[in-house]
């Protein structure tokens, strides 16, 4: 979803008179729209489908973070470890 500087960077001027086309571009193609006051960033329009994949992206991410953390900090089992543990709690025969 790489921004294309020349189409995807836009005035909120440019916005107010054109919203259907925009709109119709970041529907088509699935780019965000950076938009502009006075030539500095302001906002970012985004389609709907691609925000809900951004957003589950990020959820699933800040998931991950704490295992990473665990695993910098050596607090993790073995695989092979932690099935044989398991086993012998559960009283479960290979």
């Amino acid at each position: 979803m790489a921004i294309s500087i020349t189409e995807d960077i836009r005035s909120i001027t440019d916005l107010k008179r054109n919203t259907t086309a925009v709109l119709k571009q970041i529907h088509t193609t699935k780019r965000p729209v950076v938009l502009t006051v006075n030539g500095k960033a302001e906002a970012v329009i985004v389609d709907a489908k691609e925000y809900e994949k951004i957003t589950n992206a990020f959820n699933l991410l800040k998931l991950l973070t704490p295992a990473e953390e665990d695993i910098k900090e050596g607090r993790y089992t073995e695989a092979k470890n932690f099935f044989k543990e398991f086993k012998s709690a559960k009283e479960i025969s290979s």
